[in-house]
């Protein structure tokens, strides 16, 4: 039977229902709202195996034909490689809802999200998140749900949940976040604003977690109607006698082999407790070494937090406030046109920047239609940076994650298109890893810009910020290691400038978060991030003045858009010809506006003078200089532009009375020339005589290319009148 509940979200309906379709799955939760619908299920295996983590898979497919469109690819079908966008949906419904199953579960679960319509207006990622918790509430699958996702922007200082996509795009639009939330706190954010201040950003986080309450209650009443009974789960039993031996083995080394502030050494001692741990144990440690390693874990992450809440302290002894020492070098490589190499504490970051033109943007098909990017970011993280061995291939669902925070960061501060006509592209090579990568991409990322001559808005920076909790114990740490990433309880990065925040990102791994301990956060991120900007500009105060001799140099020229078609040619072959003769790159788009992109100046005027020449329009008046290219008995013809030809008269070759027209002009010759007549049917009448200063004594030239010549007087002529 179907069963449907719909809530109202700031004007528009959003409905869940159950029971139609895709009846064998756990669970299965259809959402609507306006025309775009999402079809969510989750699916858990009925074997329990072996492992030490939670074996959760999630995938979100946008089917095209959810926009009524067939694929534009070779097969006309989805080939399964997911696109950026499907990659960055599923990490927003991963992260959410990953603490909220129960520890030791280890049946595998499966979450495939799939599109089934779209209205171009309502974006589906949203509804995959709260169709994903309403599969898992609905399902046998044990999970502390309900939560809810929604999207908060900020547009002309008023908050609008789950904005359309149109809503997005309105130039008073200055924040853009989308929130994953429990009855109680919030377990989730991610998103990008336009320098807006932490405390504005607290608001919209939790206006729009007040928001999200109806959809959370659509959920448990959805449950009540169609729910089934969770599956029976016991969750591993700890053996208390061997964690009781194990921490009285190992405790108070570990705390010793852990305080160190060199990565690899902390690893290697804690290697060597573990080792002799083993041996410690003997015959049962060998027997029962997967139980060890697993406790040992736990203790290792108790001992690290131990640190910090009753001893004051970090791992690396640093305080909770203090940002690791910062090293910062721009102009690293000589031939990209901008980079930089930032350093902070055991985490390193090589940023490239490289400048292209129009035609280097990345085009990308999408539910809403074709689309292109002017900038784009790319994140890699090689096994190396963190000294390990593994297979190198595509980039990963993290590495695109990552991106796309750095992405967001960055992008406010990048000059507008129509200053600035140059697609950029930056790469974040990350040579050395202990945390916040993502953070030293920006930071790297802006100086390279700044190396690079790119005229930005204002420099940003970027902070990962960390917590323990313990009851009511709590501590927020600044700059976070990759270990304390790991025992901590939030990952909470912002990025910004001195005027505001610019990208954010929050997961943690307790079931809520409230919101003094946001507001803590955002305040001590504040502080590190403005002291990481100024070691930035340290090392280059202001963005240079010039870009790089090896950049491409690009033009803009405006043209009448009725001669597009003259300058493209029959079949493109007269823009190709331009771009083969002069090594330029040219793109023109309907307004008229011609994009010259060349490896230097000389190409690129080279391919501006032809293009003017295109499509310029010939005037009485005006003086050109044309190629000869035909002769005759009584004349010659000179191209003016391709394709329009113009005449002079041989008579208006020179002032004296020309013979034959190759005395004065042969074909292939410059010749300059001055229009004096354009007829109806476009025959251009030119004349040279008309630049050419009249002999001495002569009478002056009207301008016009007819000498004043004296009347011929017929009064003694011997002809008869007419008559």
């Amino acid at each position: 039977m179907q069963s449907t509940f719909s809530a109202d979200i700031d004007g528009k309906t959003i409905s869940i229902s159950t029971g139609k379709i895709a009846k064998q799955a756990s669970g299965t939760a259809i959402v609507q709202c306006g025309e775009t619908v999402v079809m969510v299920t989750a699916v858990s295996s009925s074997e329990e195996r072996d492992i030490d983590f939670l074996p959760l898979t999630v995938e979100y497919q946008e089917k095209i034909y959810a926009a009524g469109r067939i694929p534009g690819n070779y097969f006309r079908r989805e080939m399964g490689r997911p696109s950026e966008k499907e990659i960055l949906t599923c990490r927003l419904i991963d992260r959410p809802i990953r603490p909220l199953f129960p520890k030791g579960y280890s049946s595998e679960i499966q979450i495939i999200a799939t599109v089934l319509s779209m209205d171009k207006e309502n974006d589906p990622d949203i509804l995959a998140i709260i169709g994903t918790s309403a599969a898992l509430t609905i399902s046998d699958i044990p999970f502390e749900g309900p939560i809810a996702g929604i999207r908060v922007a900020r547009i002309n200082n008023r908050f609008v949940f789950n904005p359309t996509l149109s809503d997005l795009k309105t130039p008073g639009c200055d924040m853009n976040i989308v929130l994953a939330g429990s009855r109680t706190g919030i377990v989730m954010v991610e998103g990008g604003t336009d320098f807006v201040s932490e405390a504005d950003v607290l608001d919209a986080i939790f206006s729009g977690h007040e928001a999200m309450q109806p959809l959370i209650r659509i959920q448990e009443q959805l449950q009540e109607a169609a729910g089934k009974a969770k599956r029976s789960f016991t969750p591993p039993v700890v053996d208390e006698e061997l964690a009781a031996r194990i921490y009285e083995l190992a405790a108070a080394p570990l705390a010793e082999a852990l305080k160190v502030d060199d990565k690899m050494v902390r690893k290697a001692n804690a290697s060597a407790v573990k080792k002799q741990l083993l041996e410690s144990l003997g015959e049962e440690g060998a027997e029962r070494k997967n139980e060890v390693m697993s406790l040992f874990d736990s203790l290792m992450k108790k001992v690290s937090r131990k640190i910090v809440l009753e001893e004051g302290t970090r791992v690396d002894g640093r305080a909770f406030d203090e940002v690791r020492p910062i090293r910062c070098e721009v102009g690293t490589l000589p031939r990209p046109h901008g980079s930089a190499l930032f350093t902070r504490g055991e985490t390193q970051v090589l940023g490239v920047l490289t400048l292209g033109s129009g035609r280097d943007e990345q085009r990308i098909e999408t539910l809403s239609g074709d689309e292109s990017k002017p900038f784009m970011l790319h994140y890699n993280f090689p096994p190396y940076c963190v000294g390990e061995v593994k297979r190198v291939g595509s980039p990963s669902r993290r590495e695109f994650g990552h991106g796309a925070l750095a992405t967001r960061a960055i992008e406010p501060i990048l000059p507008n298109t129509e200053d600035f006509e140059y697609t950029i592209r930056l790469v974040s090579e990350v040579t050395e890893s202990n945390g916040s990568s993502s953070m030293g991409t920006v930071c790297a990322g802006t100086l390279a810009l700044m190396d690079g001559g790119v005229p930005i808005k204002a420099p940003v920076s970027g902070i990962a910020m960390g917590l323990v909790k313990e009851g009511d114990q709590v501590v927020v740490l600044s700059d976070i290691l990759g270990d304390e990433d790991h025992t901590g309880d939030m990952d909470f990065k912002v990025a910004g400038g001195e005027a505001g925040i610019t990208s954010i990102q929050m997961d943690i791994k307790i079931t809520e978060l409230s919101r003094d301990i946001m507001e803590k956060a955002l305040a001590q991120a504040k502080e590190g991030r403005q002291h990481i900007l100024k070691e930035m500009l340290a090392a280059i105060p202001q963005t240079r003045d010039a870009l790089s001799p090896y950049a491409p140099k690009v033009f803009t020229i405006k043209i009448n858009p009725d001669k597009i078609r003259d300058l493209i040619g029959p079949g493109g072959k007269m823009i190709r010809a331009i771009q083969a003769d002069t090594h330029c790159d040219l793109n023109v788009d309907d307004s008229g506006t011609v994009k010259i992109s060349a490896a230097n100046l000389e190409d690129a005027e080279a391919a501006k003078k032809l293009v003017l020449e295109i499509c310029m329009e010939p005037e009485v008046g005006e003086i050109y200089t044309g190629k000869v290219v035909r002769t005759t008995d009584f004349g010659a013809f000179v191209q003016l532009k391709p394709g329009t030809d113009g005449l002079v008269h041989i008579s208006e070759l020179a002032h004296h009375r020309v013979k034959k027209v190759t005395d004065v002009v042969n074909e292939g010759e410059d010749l300059q020339v001055k229009v004096l007549e354009i007829s109806r049917d476009g025959k251009i009448r030119l004349s040279h005589k008309a630049l050419l200063e009249p002999p001495a004594g002569a009478p002056a030239d009207s301008g016009n290319g007819n000498s004043e010549r004296p009347r011929r007087d017929d009064s003694n002529s011997s002809r008869p009148p007419r008559r």
